[in-house]
């Protein structure tokens, strides 16, 4: 990857990571749950492969590195930071202007189905839905600014949106760091050659259970 090529490389992880690291990765994070603009970017797939190149950003950012537990642990540790802070910026959001986005007109980068959809998933799981929102792709985007709107406990969302960042960071920016050790020790794969495939398979994997809810959805609407 030796330049911008496109609209593509904006859905790359790689790109983010290569040409901006640590702190491009960081703000990808808070602006994908923390404005609503940004539930188009990679969020599962780039703390994946963070993980992967996890001794690789720290070193870079900080000129040394301090071992792979130690590196990995940093980098998830900073990333649930940034995504706590983003979910309570979409709940202050959600809080202050939410009610207007349902009377907004859809434009490149809102659609008003998506806050309808995370209305409904914040309906049925209440609290826990602020957890779970985070493994889901566009779903974690508009659930605190949802949370905001119909004015969830602020304590309550606070504790909910610091599990969840931490969950979802810590499990993903882990498994990529580790499945690559493990990869390479046990088959001699190096997952770094692999990116593509498995940018692939987590947005396949991740995507699943949103068109499942769509498709759902759908069929008990014709009932």
């Amino acid at each position: 990857m030796d330049h911008f090529e496109g609209w593509k490389d904006l859905l790359n992880p790689e790109f983010y990571i290569r040409y901006g690291g640590f702190w491009l990765v960081i703000f990808i994070i808070f602006a994908e749950t923390g404005l609503f603009v940004g539930f188009f970017l990679p969020g599962d797939s780039l703390l994946f492969i963070s993980g992967i190149y996890s001794v690789e950003i720290i070193e870079n950012t900080f000129g040394t590195s301090y071992g792979g537990l130690l590196d990995t642990t940093l980098l998830a540790t900073c990333i649930a930071i940034s995504a706590i802070i983003g979910n309570e910026v979409g709940y202050w959001f959600g809080r202050k202007t939410g009610p207007t986005l349902y009377k907004r007109e859809d434009g490149f980068l809102f659609k008003k189905k998506y806050l309808f959809q995370a209305h409904d998933f914040f309906e049925k799981h209440g609290s826990l839905a602020i957890i779970l929102a985070r493994f889901l792709p566009i779903v974690r985007t508009f659930v605190p600014i949802v949370a905001g709107i119909v004015k969830m406990d602020k304590r309550r969302f606070l504790f909910d949106n610091i599990i969840g960042a931490i969950l979802w960071s810590f499990l993903l920016v882990f498994a990529g760091h580790y499945l690559d050790q493990l990869f390479i020790r046990e088959f001699g794969i190096d997952l770094k050659e692999h990116l593509g495939l498995i940018i692939l398979l987590l947005v396949i994997f991740t995507t699943i259970p949103v068109i499942l809810k769509i498709l759902f959805g759908k069929a008990k609407e014709r009932h």
